[in-house]
């Protein structure tokens, strides 16, 4: 019973304290990419995702950067582009790197959500818009792209 209690709190302190070093899509879009693609944080994870016109690179770290190994694991990536989208599967191609291609292209509101599932671990999601001009704050709705000027009043009827 005892050991079961101490599980328990060392899970949570755990988890606490993963929770205490969580860097925000805002802090990794101020920060230099390893291998020059977009970072995100999912779980007990950092994800980079390289994505070029047909081909996705993802690489797998821990929350201090050392690699995670990939072996046996299961990935996809679904891109989004409009109302076109696109799945693509991962594979591990190295200790820590998982790669697809598939047939789409890239656009800056694209939006490309990786699923990652490894062994026994639980399975993750992160969502990259791999070719938003950085410094970008938030993320406009399609309807929006063409709005002129620093100012942020929108005055469009509800979506139902």
């Amino acid at each position: 019973m005892n050991n079961t209690i101490a599980a328990l709190v060392f899970g949570a302190t755990l988890a606490f304290s993963f929770m205490a070093q969580a860097h925000t899509d805002e802090f990794f879009e101020s920060v230099e990419a390893p291998h020059g693609g977009q970072l995100r944080m999912t779980g007990p994870f950092h994800m980079e995702l390289v994505a070029k016109a047909g081909d996705l690179t993802v690489y797998v770290t821990d929350h201090a950067d050392n690699a995670i190994s990939v072996d046996g694991g299961l990935a996809k990536a679904n891109i989004e582009n409009g109302s076109t989208r696109t799945q693509v599967n991962l594979f591990p191609v190295g200790s820590n790197i998982l790669r697809g291609s598939g047939a789409f292209s890239l656009t800056p509101s694209t939006v490309v959500v990786v699923f990652l599932k490894l062994p026994k671990q639980d399975g993750y999601a992160a969502r990259f818009m791999p070719l938003k001009p950085k410094g970008e704050q938030g993320e406009k709705a399609p309807s929006h792209e063409d709005d002129a000027g620093p100012h942020h009043h929108h005055h469009h009827p509800p979506k139902h």
